[in-house]
């Protein structure tokens, strides 16, 4: 006569994996869930643009300080919003790698 489940050892250590992943999957959507309202801040020209977004990469503010405003040099400002653009989504994916590195190749 054949035993059921002893391939996977038991059906004990099959429920005791399924409980794992679950869990395992509650973790990963509460750090997707931390991440989406997670802000970091990147900033170019020495603070004079700043760009706001949450680690799931959404724009929360841009803002612009008076100075960086030349009317004759529009260039340089649109150069200082992608920069800090850029840098602001660097610290999302750093902090997101951080968070979500823990899960391995499961994301």
């Amino acid at each position: 006569m054949a035993k059921f489940g002893g391939g996977f050892g038991g059906g004990m250590n099959m429920q005791a994996m399924m409980k794992q992943a679950q869990k395992l999957q509650q973790d990963m959507l509460k750090a997707k869930e931390e991440l989406a309202e997670l802000e970091v801040t990147g900033s170019a020209g020495g603070g004079l643009v700043e760009v706001t977004m949450t680690c799931d990469m959404n724009v929360s503010a841009v803002k612009i300080k008076p100075e960086a405003v030349d009317p004759d040099d529009i260039e340089m400002l649109e150069d200082l919003v992608v920069a800090a653009f850029n840098d602001a989504q660097n610290k999302a994916k750093e902090e997101s790698d951080k968070r979500m590195g823990a899960f391995g190749g499961l994301i």
